[in-house]
């Protein structure tokens, strides 16, 4: 590619990380496209754990930014690797803001080597289920980037490489939009909107994320009865409220906390939910960290416990800059400050937007317990049932590897 004369104005580069959960059937003869494989050659099971625990630690710490007192999901993997794409290319304090809320190391092979074993096990196929993540890199035609950047997104993250004309803003979008929606099987639309790109722009990164599976144990939709949750201790509303009983599910719980595992067909992944025993959701997330969620899955155990949960249905959409400036991340939104140098060689590109979206949906079909996990069941109190009908924090994660894949937090499970 031939390098453009540079402007004196900064230019951008737009980073959007796009994730969808939907528990759904796989449909009989539906095609299986082979996933492609990352560079995992230099990976270490020590280097992939470091990279799961800053993977987990950065979850906890991105949901307190955006918790408010509604339904929260996000995918933390989707843009934990989003980010990462584009700190590979930063240097300067640009990268060491960056470094401190990713805490992964820059220039590493066996951290590079990680993310793509972590990349090839999500995307390996199982029987019962689903999971795909993409990532994609669209580049203004006939603008140079470094060589050994391209590498990089190209070996270890596969990201499909593609050239825009950006000040075509329409038809760029649209060919953006039409990649995120075919690799979230058409759950998340419009993710970019011309008005975000201009001439100016050189570079959008894209990941994208989709899930689909059975739980391990299905609901039986002839026990779902309309039942009220208690969003405060004044305020209910009456929800589809699912039902299990006389079966065995990996449980735990403390002082103030009930720790439910219900895992997913193939027992490659599982969701972890966080009841607090009083309808007061702070004290669960008081208690969010990846010390107490390690602790909570080695304390789980499997006995026989009756089970309510609320079938829910919704949608999230985040701009993410004042979040990310929040946590520390605050040079790479400043024209003229940012440093992406190791990008293109230059100090011309900042981030001017982050972009999430994410749907969710829970129902009798889908959801499950599976993963053995050690769960303390004292004497002094033996729980009747587990039934989540007040706000609570729910997680999917990958059993192999720990790491978590989406986050989500319930206050009224009929708001969509």
């Amino acid at each position: 590619m031939k390098k453009i004369g540079l402007m004196a104005i900064p230019v951008s580069l737009i980073l959007v990380a796009a994730a969808v959960f939907v528990v759904l059937q796989k449909q009989p003869g539906e095609e299986v496209i082979p996933a492609k494989i990352a560079d995992e050659s230099n990976y270490t099971a020590e280097k992939l754990d470091s990279l799961v625990d800053s993977l987990n630690a950065f979850t906890f710490d991105f949901y307190r930014k955006v918790s408010e007192n509604k339904n929260v999901f996000f995918s933390p993997y989707s843009i934990f690797v989003a980010l990462s794409m584009a700190y590979e290319g930063a240097h300067g304090n640009t990268a060491d803001e960056m470094h401190n809320i990713l805490n992964i190391l820059q220039n590493d092979s066996a951290t590079r080597g990680s993310f793509g074993r972590l990349y090839n096990r999500l995307n390996q196929k199982q029987e019962g289920y689903t999971i795909s993540t993409a990532n994609a890199f669209w580049a203004q035609q006939n603008y140079e980037f470094l060589k050994e950047y391209i590498d990089i997104l190209e070996s270890y993250y596969i990201a499909e490489a593609n050239e825009l004309d950006f000040a075509d803003n329409i038809n760029a979008a649209n060919t953006i939009n039409t990649w995120i929606e075919e690799n979230t099987n058409h759950k998340i639309k419009n993710m970019t909107s011309p008005g975000a790109l201009s001439e100016l722009t050189r570079l959008v990164l894209t990941n994208a994320i989709y899930f689909k599976g059975l739980w391990a144990i299905p609901f039986d939709q002839d026990n779902t009865n309309k039942e009220d949750f208690k969003i405060t201790s004044d305020e209910t509303v009456e929800v589809d409220m699912m039902s299990i009983s006389k079966i065995k599910f990996n449980y735990t719980e403390t002082n103030d906390l009930q720790i439910l595992k219900l895992l997913y067909k193939g027992n490659d992944l599982s969701m972890i939910i966080i009841l607090p025993k009083e309808n007061n959701i702070s004290i669960a997330e008081e208690a969010l960290n990846p010390i107490n969620l390690s602790n909570w899955n080695d304390m789980l155990v499997s006995q026989k416990i009756p089970v309510k949960l609320p079938k829910f249905k919704f949608e999230t959409e985040y701009t993410l800059n004042d979040v990310l400036d929040e946590m520390g991340m605050k040079d790479a939104f400043v024209p003229g400050v940012a440093d992406f140098s190791g990008m293109d060689g230059t100090k011309d590109l900042y981030i001017s937007q982050v972009l999430h979206k994410a749907f969710v949906e829970v129902n009798e079909e889908g959801t499950e317990a599976a993963a053995a996990t050690e769960i303390i069941v004292t004497t002094e109190y033996i729980p009747l049932e587990f039934t989540a009908d007040h706000p609570f924090i729910f997680l999917i994660q990958h059993e192999e590897t720990g790491a978590i894949i989406f986050m989500g937090k319930i206050m009224n499970p009929a708001a969509e």
